[in-house]
């Protein structure tokens, strides 16, 4: 696939692409509408402070990792149409009560259940993934996933403005929060009436269960007990942080560690209660596939995606401070870390498709992010800003890019569980981001540079050894085991009656 091709509209499959990246760009456009508005919102509300608003960044991505594994499960069931439809309709509705919220405790409850929207990200890559063919899909899964993703960074650049320019006084903040919230549900409702999923019926195959991921093999479904804990455990870190922030008490805090530990529990039974049956009846041998890839990617995106949403937060400060920089030029010069997903995440993925072999462009790229950070943790007031900018935007290309090469293997590892597997990738994003921004409250910025280094590359020794090349990723159609072909068949069956 050439990038001319994305400017083909009247293509079904280019029409579907524009149509997903935009609906992914509104919805980070809303996830990240806080944050650019924080003074506005300081000023004119004398009971928020600015302890208050730190909670609310933290409850901001709180929900968003379990909100991904629930949102995989449901696509599989429902597909993304409709999922992607729901999100946006739904979450419009906490967006608008945090942008009326007239107590902390609405603020804090409107952000928690918000940052569900998150969550987002996986839906289009499962649509994206139904639309194009396998030889194509890493640029398109890359090109959605960069431009989409850019919706936080013009939220950061146009959100004051329209609150200032376009209504302005003490309460633009809130009109500016309402008018995203408002786009996002209405184009969740065009969404669903402009889409399908995929080209045909068939695109969509379902998975035999969908509360839990279907294995091939007893140690896999080990592997995956083990894999699936950190998910959910890792809000204990959350809780950890709020209740030193003194915002929860002793109580409030051993109820949520309860509450976590009854989620993890849960969720091992679904797993048992999914895969016992199947491993007692047997897995025919052109079903199987190999979890060890899924683990390897779960820990590619803890690396690269991870490390990018950690490394952005404190950018500009570490530039302001080791340089000696205002704090405009500062955040310029940091916020070009995040300008080059535009590029060098559909590049990622574009390579992933023309260099014929997935899995050697995955150990690059994440060879490429241990050598780039290895470096940005050598950065010191004594490098020319020039080159301490040039290496920041050639990390950013590794660490980017490896985010659009581990989309570009995902939809071929098992077809009908690609939601699940998104869902599960994606979360470990977030797992990284906040391992990540807790460690970092406790280094300097260059041990955080050395140990974000070390993350990948223990991510690259992993695929090295786990990381399988997927069988026919440069197919022109995904291949269709035994199992597919006989759910297929009790659905329609099941239709005629």
């Amino acid at each position: 696939m050439k990038v001319s091709a994305v400017f083909k509209f009247r293509s079904p499959e280019i029409r579907a692409l524009h149509l997903t990246w935009i609906a992914f760009f509104i919805t980070f456009y809303v996830w990240f509408n806080m944050a650019p508005l924080a003074s506005s919102m300081l000023k004119s509300v004398d009971w928020l402070t600015t302890d208050d608003l730190k909670l609310f960044a933290i409850c901001n991505v709180a929900l968003t990792i379990p909100a991904r594994i629930i949102v995989g499960m449901a696509l599989d069931r429902f597909g993304p149409r409709r999922v992607f439809s729901v999100l946006m309709v739904s979450m419009s509705l906490p967006a608008l009560a945090f942008a009326f919220g007239n107590s902390m405790t609405q603020l804090l409850v409107a952000r928690l259940v918000l940052s569900s929207i998150g969550a987002s990200f996986v839906v289009g890559i499962h649509m994206t993934a139904l639309w194009f063919k396998p030889k194509d899909i890493g640029f398109a899964e890359g090109f959605y996933a960069g431009w989409g993703n850019f919706g936080s960074a013009v939220a950061a650049m146009s959100l004051p403005t329209i609150a200032l320019s376009m209504y302005g006084g003490p309460d633009g903040w809130r009109w500016a929060i309402a008018q995203s919230a408002i786009v996002m549900a209405a184009y969740g409702v065009y969404y669903w009436f402009a889409i399908t999923d995929g080209p045909d019926a068939q695109a969509h195959r379902k998975p035999r269960k969908s509360a839990a991921m279907e294995v091939s093999s007893w140690g896999d479904m080990i592997k995956l007990i083990i894999w699936t804990i950190p998910l959910v455990g890792v809000l204990a870190i959350l809780v950890w942080r709020i209740q030193y922030m003194g915002y929860l008490s002793v109580t409030g805090a051993t109820i949520a560690y309860l509450a976590i530990i009854a989620i993890v529990i849960y969720q091992i039974v679904q797993i048992l209660r999914v895969n016992l049956p199947i491993l007692r009846k047997g897995v025919p041998e052109d079903d199987k596939y190999s979890f060890n890839s899924v683990a390897a990617l779960n820990s590619t995106y803890f690396a690269n995606f991870g490390a990018e949403l950690a490394v952005v937060s404190m950018l500009p400060m570490f530039f302001e401070e080791t340089w000696g920089l205002n704090a405009a030029t500062a955040g310029l010069i940091a916020a070009s870390f995040a300008f080059v997903n535009l590029v060098a995440r559909p590049m990622g993925g574009m390579v992933s498709d023309r260099m014929g072999n997935r899995r050697f462009v995955m150990l690059c790229y994440m060879f490429g992010i241990s050598v780039g950070f290895l470096l940005m943790a050598l950065l010191n007031s004594s490098w020319p800003l020039i080159l301490a900018i040039a290496v920041t935007i050639g990390t950013s290309i590794f660490v980017q890019g490896a985010e659009g090469a581990t989309f570009g293997i995902i939809p071929s590892i098992k077809r009908r569980i690609t939601g699940q597997i998104s869902g599960m990738a994606g979360a470990y994003g977030n797992v990284g981001a906040v391992v990540y921004l807790t460690i970092f409250t406790f280094v300097t910025p260059s041990q955080f540079f050395y140990i974000i280094a070390t993350g990948a590359f223990i991510s690259w020794v992993i695929c090295l050894v786990w990381l399988k090349e997927p069988e026919g990723a440069f197919d022109d159609e995904y291949y269709v085991s035994s199992v597919d072909r006989d759910i297929e068949e009790q659905a329609l069956q099941n239709a005629k009656h």
